[in-house]
């Protein structure tokens, strides 16, 4: 099966040092499984789960100030 057939897309969670952190996948869920992988316990626990924006590939520029 084609990756192309399920959507991906990007969604900013809000992380409690006020930054914000870049994630990708399907839904917000499967992106924070997919940050997970990469992240330790201690960078997993900024992440505040339900706080997220969805956003397009165009706009991230208006948002690489707020990363971190």
């Amino acid at each position: 099966m084609s990756s192309f057939s399920n959507p991906h897309y990007m969604y900013l969670f809000a992380m409690e040092n006020g930054k914000k952190k870049l994630a990708y996948g399907q839904s917000p869920d499967d992106a924070l499984e997919i940050l997970r992988l990469r992240l330790t316990d201690d960078e997993m626990a900024q992440i505040k789960p339900h706080d997220y924006v969805k956003i397009s590939q165009r706009k991230l520029q208006e948002y690489v100030h707020e990363l971190g």
